[in-house]
């Protein structure tokens, strides 16, 4: 028998390798893995097959992030106390912005609360890929992993900021009401949003790394144009319905409307913003689906 008869393949899914003569039998053929095809093949499926290594890989962010840090922890919650006493002073104090008849310093925070949360989120997301470009290029596994576990990391600096919210709270003494309920979706509402900009950055980064230097830029534009520093309330009605296509107004105006007691929010506007992510967060992952197979050439 010719020796290439013998050679032996070992199969991707893990089962014992074939040789030659079993495949032109049709036994046991190994499993080949390609490129998906078409512009609507999003693999949400697969995704969910590999839900561990998301929470690995998400789990190896955190872990990173504080690793050799003498605070540790503590910096989930310096950088937001440190801006919320800036803004207090610079626009609470000296610039005199009115804050819906909310202590300044509660209204700060609870406005930076889901920002800072959205723009870790963006901010990891959108590097995501170019920084795991060794994993990337030698293992296979959905990229859409890697935004998506980049996206879910900053949650536990969320967590911890949210005990501080919860401390300024008592010092001020307002109370959440029966509307604190909503709050788990506002969270996934945020989170869609950054995973949305966050799919469209990160592919484009993997062939302009242009994303690289205007990342920073970005989300410290997007924060003027967000009720972290100012009530909605300020804003001229006639432009109000454009400023809602911000998906983080609704975000942050839920919170305050929430956690504080504040008047709700305008829920068609709110219907707006979440009808925008879902058309961002659908075109990310078409797109995102579309360019993963170029990733490796490229990276």
């Amino acid at each position: 028998m010719p020796r290439r008869t013998l050679e032996r393949i070992a199969p991707a899914d893990n089962r014992p390798p074939t040789t030659s003569v079993e495949r032109a039998s049709g036994a046991r053929l190994p499993t080949v893995i390609g490129p998906s095809r078409g512009w609507i093949a999003l693999g949400l499926r697969e995704l969910w097959t590999f839900r561990q290594l998301l929470v690995l890989l998400a789990w190896r962010d955190v872990k990173v992030r504080y690793k050799q840090t003498a605070l540790g922890f503590g910096w989930a919650i310096v950088p937001p106390i440190m801006t919320m006493v800036a803004f207090s002073l610079v626009f609470g104090g000296f610039a005199n912005i009115p804050s819906d008849g909310l202590p300044y310093p509660i209204f700060a925070y609870s406005g930076l609360l889901p920002w800072l949360l959205f723009s870790q989120a963006v901010s990891r997301g959108g590097i995501s890929l170019v920084g795991s470009s060794g994993l990337v290029s030698k293992v296979y596994f959905p990229r859409l992993v890697v935004p998506v576990a980049a996206v879910l990391t900053p949650l536990a600096d969320f967590a911890f900021s949210l005990a501080v919210l919860a401390a300024l709270m008592g010092w001020y003494g307002a109370a959440p009401g029966w509307a604190a309920l909503a709050l788990p979706a506002l969270v996934v509402l945020a989170l869609a949003t950054a995973l949305a900009v966050s799919l469209w950055l990160s592919a484009v980064n993997v062939k302009y790394r242009d994303v690289n230097l205007g990342l920073n830029f970005l989300v410290q534009f997007w924060v003027y144009f967000s009720p972290v520093i100012y009530p909605v309330s300020i804003v001229p009605h006639a432009v109000r319905w454009l400023y809602s296509l911000n998906p983080m107004t609704g975000v942050i105006d839920g919170f305050r409307w929430g956690l504080l007691g504040k008047a709700s929010p305008d829920f068609r506007l709110m219907a707006v913003d979440t009808a925008v992510v879902v058309a961002l967060l659908f075109g990310g992952l078409v797109y995102f689906k579309r360019t993963e197979r170029t990733f490796v050439d490229i990276l």
